[in-house]
């Protein structure tokens, strides 16, 4: 009953993003769910925020599908964030209870806000690399070739500095022996990626689905040249604050297991994954978003091993090296895995068609992460 009333508030709305707050009246999806005059206990209410991205869907297509009412939670989603900085803006001033953010959380948490990083919505926590939503999509004069990378050498390529992107950037460049100065790096907006190629302003654009599809249908002789490839590891996770955690754990778990719920809908559901997605992301045609959900499901994996904190460790290195943070970053105090861990017990089914994590990268409550033996526990 509860789980078709959401799906029918998805339609009444007309596609505006704050559905679950009701469309009219002050009233909600909610509203007289056992039906009687309120006898029954109210679901426990949370807040919850994502960006608007293909990676990200995983919440508002969880609540739309029913998980989080299964798990007795009433999700209100904020309307999506542009950016992970905005996410975590949000959540610092209490507007929210969750987000989900990637690479951002680094320089944030340096700065001083409150992160507990307590679980992942994309990544992998079987090995060390994964980047099948990354591409570079380049110019039909660039001359750039997937299968040599030396051919990035004095191009411009466009990229959202500090970001996935620009890491994936980097990941390319050491892999072909290049530095970050053998190419121009133009700092680009994903959504100005397109005319940036258009009119010449960039030779090459790197960056996640959706945009690498929208590109090349948008820019005459603009071709993909690269997808994925284990260049570096994508890092995403469902993050609250410490006291959030400490005081609610609980709630966390719950709204763990509706996430990891959704995840295995998805994985094994991607076209009706990819169906949500143009409802929750508006204007997103159903070609693409079917496209663009075959990459993102093989990076769905919300469980913590050594292999994630070994993620984030990696990245916030690379970040260092190019001085966009400051080094010494320690994954030890942001990571809360107890909750994940206790969902990845109590409900092993949800995880039983991922890859088999390695003996050595598994982890318990209180682990202490440590860069060399994680690096020989994770396969690249």
């Amino acid at each position: 009953m509860l789980r078709s009333k959401r799906r029918l508030a998805v339609t009444a709305c007309s596609g505006f993003v704050l559905l679950l707050a009701g469309c009219s009246g002050g009233s909600t999806v909610d509203d007289d769910v056992a039906g009687g005059g309120g006898s029954a206990k109210a679901p426990t209410e949370v807040s919850a925020g994502y960006v608007s991205a293909i990676d990200q869907i995983g919440l508002p297509a969880g609540v739309e599908a029913g998980y989080f009412d299964d798990q007795d939670l009433n999700v209100k989603l904020a309307d999506p964030y542009p950016t992970g900085v905005d996410a975590l803006n949000a959540l610092q001033a209490g507007e929210v209870d969750f987000v989900q953010v990637g690479t951002p959380a680094i320089a944030a948490a340096q700065k001083g806000i409150d992160l507990a990083l307590v679980g992942n919505y994309t990544g992998s926590a079987s090995r060390r690399s994964i980047d099948d939503t990354m591409a570079v999509v380049a110019s039909g004069k660039s001359g750039v070739d997937g299968k040599d990378l030396t051919t990035l050498r004095g191009k411009r390529v466009g990229v959202s500095e500090g970001s996935i992107n620009h890491l994936y950037l980097l990941g390319l460049l050491e892999k072909a022996g290049l530095k970050a100065g053998d190419v121009k790096i133009v700092n680009t907006e994903p959504p100005d990626m397109a005319v940036a190629l258009k009119t010449g302003g960039i030779d090459v654009a790197i960056i996640w689905d959706p945009f690498p599809i929208t590109i090349t249908q948008q820019v005459d002789g603009a071709k993909e040249v690269l997808r994925g490839g284990e260049y570096i590891p994508f890092v995403g996770y469902i993050v609250t604050t410490p006291k959030y955690a400490e005081e609610h754990p609980d709630i966390v778990e719950r709204f763990l297991t509706a996430r990891a719920t959704t995840d295995q809908w998805m994985r094994q559901n991607p076209d009706k994954a990819a169906d949500a997605a143009t409802r929750w992301l508006p204007g997103t045609p159903t070609d693409v978003a079917l496209e663009a959900m075959q990459h993102n499901v093989k990076q769905l994996d919300p469980r913590f091993s050594a292999c994630n904190y070994l993620a984030l460790d990696s990245l916030a290195q690379l970040l260092a090296a190019q001085g966009n943070v400051e080094a010494g970053f320690d994954v030890n105090k942001y990571f809360r895995p107890g909750p994940i861990l206790k969902v990845m017990t109590d409900e092993a089914k949800l995880f039983e068609d991922l890859p088999e994590m390695p003996a050595s990268a598994r982890i318990e409550s209180g682990y202490a992460f440590d860069r060399t033996a994680a690096g020989k526990a994770c396969p690249s």
